[in-house]
């Protein structure tokens, strides 16, 4: 299914990426070294409900995962990259975590992930592997407009991601978003510019480049939901929801202000 909004439904999905954003800004803040993983869910679970949004993860069933997820974000540390279960996990300095959330509010949905190193150590690799998925992101922002099609943004990313060094996995990448969280068109953080379905205004997309340092092989961690890198080795992921204008692409997961 490919939604097109209405003027009213894209008022909603500003408001919906602001709160993503907002709460990811917030969390960010407050995972330190010495965080719980499950204190972060904890919180974005409170953050959620007083917002009165849902979370689109909670009871989220899909094919590749076991059961229902049953909490309100993603948290993948190191070398997790997607669909990161939060767990009974202390951060550590030089931790690389990636934070991924999707809520709803007034029937429309927003999805946006950041990836960053808690505590004071910086190791270079991590924060290069980091900046290159955000360079790929904002390529795959810059191209998206009325007429261009998927395939462009996709090798936008994937072209960052390739000169960068990093093997680029097809199996999960960008996706329609709308009145749910994952709709049709899929984007690939790969792909042949001029191919694929054509951009309208009023569609939303959740582009999401991530890469694994030295790897395109996922495994499944034993909670049959997290993905890891094959080679143990570290993952970082980028991800805005954006909406479709006359204008080109508006970035609606950008914080508003700054919460505590």
């Amino acid at each position: 299914m490919i939604e097109i909004l209405n003027a009213t439904e894209l008022a909603r999905a500003r408001e919906t990426g602001a709160l993503v954003a907002n709460i990811l800004h917030t969390l960010k803040s407050r995972a330190t070294v010495g965080t719980n993983l499950l204190d972060v869910d904890r919180w974005a679970q409170t953050m959620i409900v007083e917002a009165g949004a849902l979370s689109c993860y909670v009871d989220y069933e899909p094919s590749f995962g076991r059961g229902p997820f049953g909490h309100y974000i993603c948290t993948a540390v190191n070398d997790a990259v997607l669909h990161g279960l939060p767990y009974d996990y202390t951060l550590a300095d030089g931790d690389l975590l990636t934070l991924d959330l999707a809520v709803s509010k007034r029937g429309v949905a927003a999805d946006s992930a950041i990836s960053f190193i808690v505590g004071d150590s910086k190791p270079p690799g991590s924060v290069a592997m980091i900046s290159a998925t955000e360079r790929a992101l904002s390529a795959g922002i810059a191209v998206a407009g009325p007429g261009a099609r998927i395939g462009d943004i996709s090798h936008a990313i994937g072209s960052v991601l390739s000169e960068a060094g990093y093997p680029i996995n097809t199996e999960f990448g960008g996706h329609g978003i709308g009145s749910t969280m994952h709709q049709d068109p899929h984007v690939p953080n790969t792909g042949r510019p001029g191919r694929g379905y054509k951009l309208r205004p009023g569609l939303l997309l959740a582009l999401e480049p991530w890469v694994m340092a030295d790897t395109a092989e996922l495994i499944t961690d034993a909670d049959g939901w997290t993905l890891r890198s094959a080679t143990g080795s570290r993952t970082a992921h980028s991800e805005h929801t954006i909406a479709i204008t006359n204008g080109g692409a508006e970035i609606l997961t950008l914080p508003t202000q700054a919460h505590s």
